[in-house]
């Protein structure tokens, strides 16, 4: 079972991390992307060229073809971002700009030539790179940059913002891992831009001492005592002793990562190159973020006169477009108040034309365009009222159980009770039917041709019954022409069921009295 925290480690780690967090904001930032078709061999640039910002840049960076600089702009202030590096690709060559956030100025460079980091290793029979050196920014060494010239100074000063700026005097040796080179060349007025990693080795021992200092230790097996090592340095090839001189050779302040570096000790520094390599010429400088005026321009050269004409010619776009603005504003306030104006004359309107008809007053005239005014709909906790008030209908019985079914004024509280139709008598005529006479004018006359609507089930029977079905002796029935008690001769004089004649005998002979008395016949 591990070891607790105390309090103190875990306020240790809190302010560390503050520490961290606020020293995170501080430094400069960079966003390295590229804009438009540039192909397989630029797109691996762009890669190695994030390599280098390390860690203060967005390594993941997705970008797509519908994004614009915008874009970039507006995530740049969220994020801290500082600076842009923008790829692109031209027919005759590749083009980079490096540019200030968020004002400017922005450099433009011609890439005239470029190695990728894979090429570089490649070509070195030994490399050092691991993911380590990356955890730290690289050193920024600058060379020939202080040649009179103000592009030669603005160059300078925008690769130095780049970078996160050291104190000599504060600085921890272990976090140096990694050194960026610029050197600029006056007469082909150049920059060649070189990546390097860095190692210190210690000096004044012999090849064998070294050997021994190192991580791998020797092969002794054919030897027969240690000083042969020491002293002849048997099994080991010339090219593991590098020729250093007092170029490379300094004396260490602080103890340095690996065997031998202490401090107050003579080592070497040692660089060995990892890529990408560049050679920029620069074209012009503009003094926004991608517009505004140009403070250089290597291959167009003006006067006096002319940049003068220039400004001129700025300041009046600039008094038109400002022209454009203020009538733009004028003809947009005289519109709202015209229809201000028509609103007021439409409302007077309507209060003088009730006025005159005498039905509303003027505090009952209201703005129709007004939706605020409107009291808002009748909350009630029973849901039947609830229903009526959005469908407009009653509720059916089993929707609410324990709702009350609400009743017109006019409606009897009773259940409906069939009445029961004297003999011979039809139906009143004061009373509606189950199809009303409204109905059977509006639509029986397209349905059923030239018919007039008719009043009642029964009416309908009398009536149409005997032409739509046949009247009783014609062609439309089946028994015309026969009398009562012929019908069992024609299917030869059998009698009917006797359990029917059982059944009438058990009903009564008052049976047949009531139905004859309902036919009418009596």
């Amino acid at each position: 079972m591990g070891k607790t925290k105390t309090k103190n480690q875990k306020k240790a780690r809190e302010a560390a991390s503050v520490l961290a967090e606020e020293s995170y904001s501080t430094v400069p930032h960079t966003f390295v992307f590229q804009r438009g078709q540039i192909g397989k061999n630029v797109g691996q640039l762009v890669l190695d060229m994030r390599r280098v910002m390390e860690p203060f840049t967005a390594r993941s960076l997705k970008v797509r073809k519908k994004n614009i600089l915008k874009d970039f702009v507006a995530v740049a202030g969220p994020l801290g971002i500082t600076h842009f590096s923008i790829f692109t690709k031209t027919d005759n060559c590749v083009n980079m700009r490096l540019a200030r956030l968020p004002k400017g100025p922005t450099l433009y460079f011609r890439v005239a030539k470029y190695t990728l980091i894979k090429d570089v290793v490649s070509s070195l029979k030994r490399h050092r790179m691991h993911d380590q050196q990356f955890t730290h920014h690289p050193l920024l060494v600058l060379n020939n940059f202080g040649i009179e010239g103000m592009h030669v100074k603005l160059m300078a000063t925008m690769f130095q913002n780049m970078f996160p700026s050291i104190n000599v005097h504060k600085l921890n040796l272990n976090c140096i891992k990694r050194c960026v080179l610029l050197n600029y060349d006056p007469v082909s007025q150049e920059v060649e831009f070189r990546h390097y990693s860095l190692k210190v080795v210690p000096v004044g021992m012999s090849r064998g001492v070294k050997k021994l200092m190192q991580e791998k230790f020797p092969n002794m097996s054919k030897l027969e005592d240690i000083s042969e090592l020491l002293m002849k340095g048997v099994n080991l090839s010339e090219s593991e002793a590098e020729q250093d001189g007092d170029h490379n050779i300094t004396e260490l302040p602080q103890v340095y990562s690996g065997r031998g570096n202490m401090a107050s000790q003579q080592s070497a520094v040692r660089l060995t190159e990892i890529g990408p390599r560049m050679t920029l010429q620069l074209v012009k400088i503009l003094e926004g973020m991608g517009e505004g005026n140009v403070l250089y321009h290597s291959t167009i050269s003006k006067t006096e006169e002319e940049l003068q004409e220039m400004l001129n010619r700025k300041e009046a776009r600039l008094k038109e477009k400002a022209e454009r603005k203020r009538k733009q504003e004028q003809n947009v306030a005289l519109k709202k108040e015209k229809r201000d104006q028509n609103k007021k004359r439409s409302l007077e309107g309507i209060k003088r034309k009730g006025q005159q008809e005498g039905q509303v007053s003027d505090d009952e005239v209201e703005d129709p365009g007004n939706q605020e005014d409107k009291p808002p709909a009748e909350e009630s906790e029973d849901e039947a009222d609830y229903y009526r008030q959005a469908v407009g209908e009653e509720p059916d019985e089993d929707m609410f159980p324990g709702a009350k079914r609400k009743r017109g004024p006019g409606k009897s509280p009773k259940p409906f009770k069939k009445r029961k139709l004297s003999p011979g008598k039809g139906p009143p005529q004061d009373r509606k039917s189950f199809k009303s006479p409204d109905r059977g004018k509006k639509a029986g006359g397209q349905r059923f041709g030239d018919r007039k609507a008719v009043e009642g089930r029964n009416r309908f029977r009398k009536s149409e019954g005997g032409k739509r079905f046949g009247t009783k002796g014609g062609k439309g029935n089946r028994f015309a022409g026969q009398k009562k008690g012929e019908t069992g001769k024609k299917y030869g004089g059998q009698k009917t069921f006797k359990g029917r004649d059982a059944l009438k005998r058990q009903k009564g002979a008052g049976g047949k009295k009531d139905f004859r008395h309902k036919k009418g016949k009596s």
